[in-house]
């Protein structure tokens, strides 16, 4: 199918194994040199760490039965991959995967130029529709259990950053399975009897009008998104009936635009390579809230101005100033028990368990969930931090 091969070929144009040139046995040694290199480096790093004090190979003394039963081993293995070395090397295949291959490791991956996304975002989970409904009966429980007590419940669900941003997936493809996934959950939730807010209408209103609501190296909504996605929530609460408890007024002023560093760069393992070498940094001006001065009440006990809301959830009611732009919307004060890593049920958990909980009982709790958190399989950490909430 190709071009034939030459009829006859002279022997000057032929090259045996014995006649390569010195640059070409040289240029085929090089990757073994490069790792004979590398080898010695890192032994070289860790006797010097480990002879100035500054690795340990082992935190205790070394017995029989430790010896015997592999424990003194594992905890060398694990004092060997904090040497320098070890840690150098690996920083430095993250970069070189990135630099030549365009490749940010497993968790992240790289729509549009500069605009990086979750690769847990784009795939579907094995068992999602069963994994859902089993959440969505968790937070069911929770609702009566709140009920019983008179305290509102009001979900609200994130939605994923690459079904609202998708016009910077370029070549990325996010999975037709998950479509109908937002929908799916308030459905199961309303039939529960659960009020819950799907907040991806307003998100997708500010693409629409060319407003980014998710920043291009960050999991997370801009300041823009977080303030569009607060002023939603409040009006769902107040549209619920509730009224807000104290009352409480707001001053916001953005403060100047400063760089700030995406988390999938840091999870991507490339935050330490040159700003030139890395997808271009972006700015933001955060917001900074005032309580304005209010009349003050008869208070016996003091706390008449603490705050009868919660907000617990994830990571994003912690960034770009949400907590305080939900607050300025509810025009009341808001406890923000949002934790940082929290999935879905980790931040409701905590909050529960916390002496907050009981001693100071909320009127309204708002429960932010982000949609990637919806289908995977519980883990035995989740299934325990079910166990602790209330019903």
């Amino acid at each position: 199918a190709g071009a034939p091969f030459p009829s006859c070929i002279s022997s000057s144009e032929m090259t045996s194994p014995t006649s390569e040139s010195p640059l070409t046995r040289i240029a085929a040694a090089l990757p073994a040199v490069s790792l004979a290199m590398l080898l010695a480096a890192g032994l070289a790093s860790t006797l010097h760490a480990v002879g100035t004090g500054r690795l340990a190979l082992w935190s205790g003394p070394v017995t029989q039965s430790g010896f015997l039963n592999g424990q003194t081993m594992q905890g060398i293995a694990d004092a060997l991959a904090r040497a320098p070395q070890p840690r150098v090397a690996a920083d430095a295949a993250r970069a070189a995967n990135w630099l030549l291959l365009n490749d940010l490791g497993p968790q992240v991956r790289q729509g549009c130029p500069d605009w990086l996304f979750l690769a847990e975002e784009l795939a579907p989970h094995e068992g999602a529709a069963g994994n859902m409904a089993q959440r969505a009966a968790m937070v069911a429980q929770v609702h009566r259990a709140l009920q019983r007590d008179g305290i509102r419940l009001l979900v609200a669900v994130v939605p994923d950053k690459s079904r609202i941003a998708h016009d910077h997936l370029c070549g990325l493809q996010r999975s037709t399975a998950l479509q109908g996934r937002v929908a799916a959950w308030i459905t199961l939730l309303q039939d529960s009897g659960v009020p819950v807010l799907g907040l991806e209408t307003v998100l997708e209103a500010m693409q629409t009008r060319g407003e980014e609501a998710f920043f291009r190296t960050d999991t997370h909504w801009t300041e823009d998104g977080a303030q569009r996605a607060a002023q939603a929530v409040a009006l769902a609460a107040q549209a619920s009936g509730w009224s807000p408890e104290p009352v409480q007024e707001y001053d916001a002023v953005r403060e100047a635009p400063a760089v700030r560093p995406g988390d999938l760069v840091r999870l991507a393992g490339i935050e330490g390579l040159p700003a030139r070498w890395q997808p271009a940094p972006e700015t933001a001006r955060s917001a900074r809230f005032t309580p304005r001065t209010v009349a003050e009440e008869d208070d016996l006990f003091g706390d008449a101005k603490l705050p009868r809301t919660v907000l617990i959830g994830t990571s994003f009611s912690r960034t770009s100033g949400f907590v305080g732009y939900l607050a300025e919307a509810l025009h009341t004060p808001v406890a923000n028990f949002g934790r940082d890593g929290g999935n879905f049920s980790g931040g409701a958990a905590a909050y529960f368990q916390a002496p907050d909980w009981r001693e100071t009982p909320p009127r309204l709790v708002i429960w932010e969930i982000p949609e990637r958190t919806l289908q995977p399989p519980a883990t035995a950490a989740e299934r325990a931090e079910w166990r602790a909430l209330p019903g």
